[in-house]
């Protein structure tokens, strides 16, 4: 591919105007699609080394991509103007469905984060924290002592409890159905999120089969509980999420379609869990390798303390970055980006992790040091939730989870340190993961 010269007439007066797209990778296009789907950290990583921190890819299902490494030109995307650039097209709607705020864009967008966001801040979630504590004394009750084990499923199984239990209020059949079907969903869907949809059918044992009948069960499982919701006589007084929703309106007074909530329920249980239980499952991976990390940690949970137990959740979602992906679409005639012009219908996608790496925000960049976010205000260049109009709706849900299960288990359990060789980073499809699931040796206390 050859880089393409866009010149805007307004700009023909100074020939120094003329812009161009960023350097393109030079790899066929299947090649590219084949290492953005598989090896994409990796393949990011060693672009950005030749090519600079702004690069562009073409690539099957997502097309011609602009990749951006630089922390200014990321908050630069994250901020611009949503009449400029939108969602990345195609994004998770199409795993979450049409009523998930993922599919959403402008006006719409907007409105829904409205409906969206009281569950999400204050006491709301402060409300939450006593689930978060009994769902993570419940998983830990049988952890066993003395004796190496993987943290990660016993995180997503916290999380995903935690979630249920405050979407929806209080346990049940229906829930316990979801324990069961959640699971394999998400880590199906994780897998083909970022892969096209053949145009011809699949059959019901396809993967692309096996998504659509979780949805139908899925569907059938929240309508019901919906109906159930509708005919309690205390809903006014429920604090759970379905209550929630279904007591907002728009401005002009209408609710939220049932399948709309559906949607929205999925994306919060499906985005909501695996990808905090995985920054658990590399914290417990990095603490066991940082003795002198976890003694403070200890020192300050015992004392009743949690600044610098925040500063070791900033650092793990900076230094193991779990999602390093993140998208908006030119919907403009085009976008400028630093010295670069973004054509109309190019993706931009910013390489969180190499965000994340760049040696003038966090110098020292491999090392795990939470004391860089000690008694200073966190860099704009941290961006695990993403940032603007589409940062992350559960962004202080999951830091507060995250501050529980930490502060409930150091508080019963003593974990032993060595010095084990560091835990290889795994691709689970979107998240990434401690690839021999963090493991780690306990003792009660």
């Amino acid at each position: 591919m050859t880089d393409a010269v866009i010149v805007d007439a307004r700009d023909t007066e100074d020939a120094q105007t003329i812009r161009t797209v960023p350097p393109a990778v030079r790899l066929p296009k299947p090649v590219q699609g084949v290492l953005l789907a598989g090896f994409r950290r990796w393949f990011q990583r060693n672009a950005a080394k030749r090519y600079g921190p702004v690069f562009t890819i073409n690539v099957p299902f997502f097309g011609r991509s602009v990749v951006v490494s630089d922390p200014a030109l990321a908050r630069q995307v994250t901020m611009a103007s949503t009449d400029d650039l939108i969602n990345v097209q195609p994004n998770l709607s199409r795993i979450f469905g049409p009523g998930s705020v993922f599919a959403l864009d402008g006006k719409e967008h907007r409105a829904r984060r409205k409906l969206l966001a009281p569950p999400f801040h204050g006491q709301s979630i402060r409300n939450y924290e006593k689930v978060i504590e009994e769902e993570t004394l419940r998983e830990t009750a049988t952890w066993p002592e003395g004796r190496e084990f993987a943290t990660l499923e016993p995180m997503n199984r916290i999380t995903l409890n935690v979630i249920l239990r405050t979407v929806f209020g209080a346990d049940g059949a229906e829930l316990d159905y979801l324990r069961e079907i959640i699971p394999p969903w998400a880590k199906l869907a994780s897998r083909w999120a970022t892969l096209p949809k053949p145009p011809f059918g699949t059959g019901r044992h396809s993967p692309w089969g096996r998504l659509e009948e979780f949805r139908r069960n899925f569907d059938r499982t929240v309508f019901a509980l919906i109906e159930k919701a509708e005919a309690d006589p205390r809903l006014q007084d429920r604090t759970d999420i379905l209550a929630l929703l279904l007591g907002s309106r728009y401005e002009d007074g209408t609710p939220m379609s049932h399948q709309d909530i559906s949607d929205e329920l999925l994306t919060l249980l499906g985005a909501g869990h695996e990808t905090t239980a995985s920054t658990l499952g590399w914290a417990f991976e990095r603490l066991r390798r940082h003795p002198d990390v976890l003694a403070k940690l200890v020192e300050e949970n015992d004392e009743g303390g949690n600044e610098f137990r925040q500063a070791t959740i900033v650092e793990l979602q900076r230094n193991r970055t779990v999602i390093d992906f993140t998208g908006r679409h030119v919907k403009a005639p085009h976008f400028d980006l630093g010295d670069f012009r973004i054509p109309h219908g190019y993706q931009v996608m910013i390489a969180v992790a190499n965000v994340h790496a760049d040696t003038n925000a966090f110098p020292n960049p491999e090392r795990f040091d939470p004391s860089r976010f000690v008694n200073t205000r966190t860099p704009t260049a941290w961006i695990p939730f993403g940032g603007g109009t589409r940062r992350c709706i559960g962004a202080a849900f999951a830091n507060v989870e995250m501050d529980v299960v930490l502060r409930t288990i150091l508080r019963h359990f003593t974990i032993e340190t060595d010095d084990a060789p560091d835990e290889k980073i795994h691709f689970r499809g979107i998240a990434f993961t401690p690839k021999s699931g963090g493991l780690v040796t306990v003792r009660r206390r």
